[in-house]
């Protein structure tokens, strides 16, 4: 049980610069015994409200360095502080709000929210057991509108598809890895420096001058996660899920007009997916 969507706003102020984290939380407990439950006795139960004003109050003391160790905060808290507490995991995501620049110069205060996907992450811990870190990437919209095609699929009675060479690729993305056990990792580093929502862009486009053929969303989905355990060292296992997002020409010729996949009209429902969780070797064995 626990508390969802716990959502506020961090703001740190150093001089007249200021600093934001716009956070949704979800942090849930398993305790030691089930007595509320079976027995009706809520003895041991932290109630989710207290939950959500723990959650709030490391905010206030200990502020966001970065989601990750946020979570990791309200995990130690959980299980330091509470005996019956026997499992913990805690969801963080972040409101994409980015540094608002006026003619190339950084605002001291402004800030302007940029959809171009949501950072998040989550911490668990069994008592007696390692501190696990995953982290992501999540509702990614992504669109090539060439270099991708589907062919030689398998074929029956009920095949209407046809096979394309030339199509356009467009997906939204779902992206989550593993750290193993927790360490004293800089995860603002792994984000920004080792670049892993670049990674998945490079592998998704291809070079800016001619683009990487996709033979299909699996194949796209391999390379993503290739590309990633081969430039961050500290991902261990990796997990993408690509929903399609389809496009079909429309059809002009009662208008008098031949339309070359210049107007495309999107499908929403229902959709394809594909997704695939990658891992090291070494780690899975251990």
């Amino acid at each position: 049980y626990g508390k969802n969507t716990i959502k506020f706003l961090r703001v740190k102020r150093e001089g007249k610069k200021h600093f934001i984290k716009e956070v949704e939380v979800c942090t849930h407990l398993r305790l030691t015994s089930a007595q509320e439950y079976l027995k009706a006795d809520n003895s041991a139960v932290i109630p989710t409200d207290t939950i959500k004003n723990i959650v709030l109050v490391l905010a206030k003391k200990n502020g966001i360095q970065t989601i990750e160790q946020f979570a990791v905060d309200i995990c130690k808290h959980f299980m330091t502080t509470f005996s019956q507490v026997a499992y913990v995991k805690t969801y963080v995501q972040e409101v994409p709000w980015q540094r608002l620049h006026e003619n190339g110069v950084p605002h001291i205060h402004s800030f302007i929210c940029v959809p171009d996907g949501i950072r998040f992450c989550e911490a668990e811990q069994c008592r007696n057991g390692p501190l696990v870190v995953f982290a992501g990437i999540k509702d990614l919209k992504l669109m090539k509108t060439t270099q991708s095609g589907f062919e030689g699929f398998y074929k029956n009675e009920h095949t209407t598809l046809p096979e394309r060479n030339d199509r356009i690729l467009c997906a939204e993305l779902f992206c989550k890895w593993s750290y193993g056990e927790c360490r004293d990792f800089d995860f603002d580093c792994i984000w920004y420096m080792n670049k892993v929502r670049e990674c998945v862009l490079e592998a998704f486009a291809g070079p800016p001058d001619c683009g990487e053929y996709s033979t299909s969303y699996q194949r796209t989905v391999n390379s993503i996660q290739m590309l990633i355990l081969s430039k961050v060292s500290q991902v261990q296992v990796i997990e993408v899920i690509l929903n399609n997002i389809f496009y079909n020409v429309q059809d002009m010729k009662n208008l008098g007009l031949t339309n070359d996949k210049e107007v495309l009209v999107p499908v929403e429902t229902p959709y394809g997916f594909c997704t695939c969780t990658l891992g090291r070797k070494k780690f899975l064995e251990a």
